[in-house]
């Protein structure tokens, strides 16, 4: 499973340009990167000069460099709303405990961009998947949704278990148990990528800013909410500092800055500070980004292994999979067996977790039948047959 570097804050501090210029400098470090957005002014592939979509695509000026934007509006009506339509109308009736009204669930936008994201994490092709969140907002609303789903799914569960004649008629009972069981795979999926989130050998959220007064109140108030759901925020970029210029006014606008920035190290002693100047032009092609991932991460070196090495900022990295001789190894952490599968189909080997299936890149193809897979300690070592 790939680490997961979050970048949030409220909108236009440089969260794009912060976690695009970390994206970059990983792919730089010889580790296949996935740069994923949800934000939706889609500002990654300006920032990239490449033209991205709801599908990796590769970043060719940088090699182990994919991004994509997510459309999870595009998602939603696989899920919730054609539910919503149908059952609306029950939810008064002889069931006081249903209200209309909790079939809107915010958070699902969210919900459908993390399911997303899941699904990439769990994808053993990639090392470290990079997001840029929406405003803090959005991922706050998607932190509180698994008891907003589990309270909403069990009315539906409880609607699907009533006499047959209204579940017959609105459903079929082939739709109705199909819908159940959907929805509680939903369920599951969201409650896991919550726990993912939480977890601090995974994953590590980095908040970003800017040096004014509004922007420092709201990013330790996005700090406080986040920990209270557990989510591990390690650093923070104080983005578009002024320069030191010998002018009045800009001495002025310093000094204003830095008591601001003082004033949030104090609020928020345990984070990893690093300071971005306002540049003398926009931050935009892969050039200017490398400058940026410099700045903020330095010089990365790239361990052998599926061990973690830090980049700053308090976050870590390492490789998702590692090839050695006739052995893959596969960082899966928190993956129980019965998650696990294993099938091939002519010649690649495809790795199930959570029920989607990932093909594991080999030099020469492989039956399923002849490769021999131990899960130890996080760790999902494939041994793959001898070459005659």
């Amino acid at each position: 499973m790939a680490r997961l570097l979050l970048f949030g804050g409220k909108g236009g501090v440089g969260k794009t340009t912060t976690s695009s210029a970390t994206a970059v400098a990983l792919a730089d470090a010889g580790l296949r990167v996935l740069l994923v957005s949800s934000d939706p002014a889609h500002s990654t592939s300006d920032s990239l000069g490449v033209e991205l979509g709801p599908t990796p695509t590769e970043v060719k000026e940088v090699p182990g460099l994919f991004g994509l934007e997510l459309d999870p509006e595009a998602r939603i009506s696989d899920y919730i709303p054609k539910l919503s339509e149908s059952l609306g109308p029950l939810m008064g009736g002889d069931e006081p405990d249903l209200n209309a009204s909790e079939m809107v669930l915010p958070g699902l936008d969210e919900a459908m961009a993390f399911d997303e994201l899941l699904k990439h994490l769990e994808n053993p092709s990639w090392d470290v998947v990079v997001f840029d969140t929406a405003p803090t907002g959005h991922t706050l609303r998607f932190l509180a949704l698994p008891e907003i789903i589990e309270k909403w799914s069990s009315k539906i569960i409880k609607l699907h278990r009533m006499t047959g004649g209204i579940r017959a008629m609105m459903f079929g009972a082939k739709d109705g148990e199909k819908m159940r069981v959907e929805l509680e795979k939903f369920r599951r999926r969201v409650l896991h990528v919550r726990r993912i989130l939480s977890d601090p050998e995974l994953t590590r959220f980095t908040l970003v800013t800017i040096p004014e007064k509004m922007g420092v109140n709201e990013t330790v108030r996005a700090y406080e909410a986040l920990i209270d759901f557990d989510l591990p925020v390690s650093g923070c970029v104080v983005n578009r500092i002024t320069p030191e210029l010998d002018h009045p006014f800009i001495q002025r606008r310093i000094e204003g800055e830095r008591n601001h920035i003082d004033s949030l190290k104090e609020a928020l002693p345990a984070l990893d500070f690093t300071e971005i100047e306002l540049r003398d032009s926009d931050v935009h092609g892969i050039d200017s980004l490398r400058e940026i991932g410099s700045l903020m991460h330095g010089n990365i070196e790239l361990e052998e292994g599926l061990g973690p090495f830090k980049i700053g900022l308090g976050l870590e990295a390492s490789r998702g999979t590692w090839k050695d001789g006739d052995i893959v190894y596969l960082h899966l952490p928190g993956i129980d067996r019965e998650d696990l599968s294993l099938r091939s189909e002519d010649g690649t080997l495809f790795v199930g977790v959570n029920e989607r299936e990932h093909p594991v890149q080999f030099d020469r193809p492989a039956k399923a039948s002849e490769v021999k897979a131990k899960l130890e300690e996080d760790i999902l070592r494939l041994t793959f047959p001898v070459r005659e």
